[in-house]
């Protein structure tokens, strides 16, 4: 389920590191985020002395384990399942419109083989717009999920920092060499993770029965393929 949901957030590559959570009054900073940040939603770090340590926490990942992440980011991926049959039914037609050409392109006179190729041409572009209506949709709801969350942990993050002595927190969501931190002995997401999913009061999602599975939302539509140019005569 977690290898799942993150394939979700990083396809829609939803999270960009919050990179520091400092431990002298102010709220935890963002860099760089595509997640909305309203104004006053993440409380300031309670005052008090700031501790030596340095610690990690993989924030992406601790929203993504959460219990309430596993289950709203199941839920969507059900919700968008429609949406992908409805764009895989499209694509499909396409490729059989492409068969059609293949096959018959020699056959047809110009008129029938450039009405043709104009036609996949046309539903190509409706649904590659398609294509791109659905997965920005599918980030914003993805995007929503995560802030939401990520608003209610920022304050067990810094409690936790405080309560074991820590005076910065790096986030290490984004991975060396893109990032900045090769390893960590101080890591911190899993007792966070305990901790929300505490407060929470969301269960552990049920594990589901071995099976094929359902894409996750994040994989809207397979890659759609560019349509093709009329057969020379």
């Amino acid at each position: 389920m977690t290898r799942k949901l993150a394939q979700l957030l990083m396809a829609g590559a939803l999270l960009v590191p919050m990179t520091v959570y400092a431990q002298s009054g102010t709220t935890p900073a963002t860099t760089a985020s595509p997640l909305p940040a309203a104004p006053g939603s993440v409380p300031a770090a309670a005052s008090g002395p700031a501790g030596s340590k340095i610690g990690t926490i993989n924030i992406e990942q601790a929203i993504i384990a959460s219990n309430e992440g596993q289950r709203d980011f199941e839920a969507l991926s059900k919700k968008l399942e429609p949406k992908q049959t409805e764009l895989k039914g499209m694509n499909d037609e396409i490729d059989s419109l492409k068969k059609q050409l293949s096959a018959q392109g020699e056959k047809l006179n110009d008129d029938a083989r450039a009405a043709l190729v104009k036609q996949i041409e046309d539903k190509q572009k409706r649904l590659d717009r398609s294509v791109q209506d659905a997965r920005d949709d599918a980030q914003q709801q993805q995007n929503e999920i995560a802030q939401k969350i990520l608003q209610k942990m920022a304050p067990i993050v810094v409690k936790y920092a405080q309560d074991n002595g820590f005076g910065v927190i790096i986030d290490t969501s984004n991975p060396w060499p893109n990032g900045p931190i090769l390893w960590s002995a101080l890591d911190m997401t899993k007792p966070v993770v305990d901790a929300y999913n505490l407060q929470s009061g969301v269960p552990a999602p049920a594990k589901p029965a071995a099976s094929g599975g359902t894409r996750p939302a994040g994989s809207v539509v397979p890659a759609s393929k560019p349509a093709p140019q009329a057969p020379p005569k």
